[in-house]
């Protein structure tokens, strides 16, 4: 069993997320072959010489499901995206380009956060280019903390506000962009996070079935997709008990 989530936005004003992500680390998680989580896990990250208390019990927690023997992969996504190599190094995980192609039970499967999917949001998309530049980030890795806390918050707040004055299909993918990335890598097979959307899309790649699974956020449930020897199976759990809402499960 392979489990993947995203778009947690752990911080420490919603111990409830915290809980059930810790209980699922401590539950379905260990023993499983790998745990992806594909971005976004954290509200934000200002980078690894900045972390919190909190987001170090977050480290450890991660370390301890490493140390039982589940591979743990970190992908980027646009709120941590500084998360670096002491992080990961410190977390036993592995950090995931994003894109990339992984085999999961034999067959390949391309992993994105999502962001880069949304090219009708120039806006966004031109800040993208701007922030994952890696001259900007050697210079917001190297702002003092202060001011990296500042600039934060400044394009957490921005970011709200433009994302409720744009149109829903501005933020969410471009539908051309999905076959053109899937057909550029060679899969029929895309998961990724970003736009809250969970869902399991069916698509036709050339002449060829293929499929989109959109992973869930963590807001008023937790969402996860496991895949195994019957497939691709998304479900969301309640925080209260956090168990995956899994046919036989």
């Amino acid at each position: 069993m392979i489990l993947l989530i995203s778009d947690l936005h752990l911080e420490e004003e919603r111990p409830d997320i915290t809980r059930a992500f810790l209980d699922l680390l401590h539950g379905r998680a260990r023993g499983a072959q790998a745990l992806y989580i594909l971005g976004d896990f954290f509200e934000a990250w200002i980078g690894d010489d900045g972390m919190t208390p909190f987001q170090r019990s977050i480290c450890a927690a991660l370390r301890e499901l490493s140390d039982s023997g589940t591979p743990i992969f970190i992908m980027h996504g646009n709120r941590d995206f500084l998360i670096g190599k002491a992080f990961c190094k410190a977390a036993g995980a592995t950090l995931l380009k994003d894109p990339s192609v992984v085999q999961l039970y034999g067959e390949p499967v391309l992993l994105m956060h999502g962001d880069s999917l949304c090219t009708r949001d120039l806006g966004y998309m031109k800040l993208r280019r701007i922030l994952r530049n890696p001259i900007v980030l050697f210079i917001l890795r190297h702002l003092p903390l202060g001011t990296r806390h500042r600039l934060a918050r400044k394009l957490r707040s921005e970011s709200s506000a433009q994302v409720r004055m744009k149109a829903n299909d501005i933020v969410d993918v471009t539908p051309e962009e999905v076959p053109r990335v899937m057909q550029q890598f060679g899969v029929h097979t895309l998961v990724h996070g970003h736009t809250h959307r969970p869902a399991i899309h069916k698509l036709q790649i050339g002449d060829q079935a293929a499929k989109r699974i959109v992973l869930g956020d963590w807001d008023k449930q937790g969402w996860a997709l496991q895949v195994d020897e019957q497939g691709f199976q998304l479900a969301a759990f309640d925080f209260v008990n956090p168990q995956l809402a899994l046919p036989g499960a």
